[in-house]
């Protein structure tokens, strides 16, 4: 009995995998919930099926927890957003699913990678930074927010 019950309460581990554009409305949702300004489902839908565009999600019991979306053109990459809901966050998803992305780039013959990030968002940095990604460029008022503007970091790590 001890046993079922905790079967049934365990918390099971996301499902990874590649995100297209049924999944537009979840990753907008998660998307404008995560940040000042989101993207609509529009926006979401386009970029989903812009041929250079790399995108990954997370989901548990069919329900969007993550996802990590990228543009790719040449030998570089660009990270364009990355958010993991509230509920899951601090168990690593974000890192799981930045590991993910970073093979497919890397398989797909991405030699760097790049991204930007606000200069306040300590979460962010530290899993980046774990990652490999260092500084190498400041956009100063780059984000508005409600309150005081922040610079953007621009962040690189290279994948060869």
């Amino acid at each position: 009995m001890i046993n079922w019950l905790s079967r049934l309460f365990a918390r099971r581990e996301p499902t990874l995998s590649e995100a297209s554009s049924r999944d537009a409305a979840a990753i907008a949702a998660l998307h404008a919930g995560s940040f000042h300004r989101g993207w609509s489902e529009q926006e979401v839908d386009t970029l989903l099926l812009d041929r250079h565009v790399i995108a990954h999600r997370a989901t548990r019991s069919d329900r969007l927890c993550g996802f990590i979306i990228s543009r790719r053109v040449e030998d570089e990459a660009e990270i364009l957003s990355v958010a993991v809901a509230r509920a899951s966050q601090g168990r690593g998803l974000a890192r799981s699913l930045l590991n993910l992305h970073l093979r497919r780039l890397a398989g797909l013959g991405a030699r760097a990678v790049f991204l930007e990030v606000d200069e306040h968002n300590a979460p962010a940095l530290r899993l980046y930074r774990r990652a490999g990604f260092r500084n190498v460029g400041k956009r100063p008022n780059y984000y508005a927010g409600s309150g005081k503007p922040s610079a953007a970091l621009v962040l690189r790590r290279d994948l060869a």
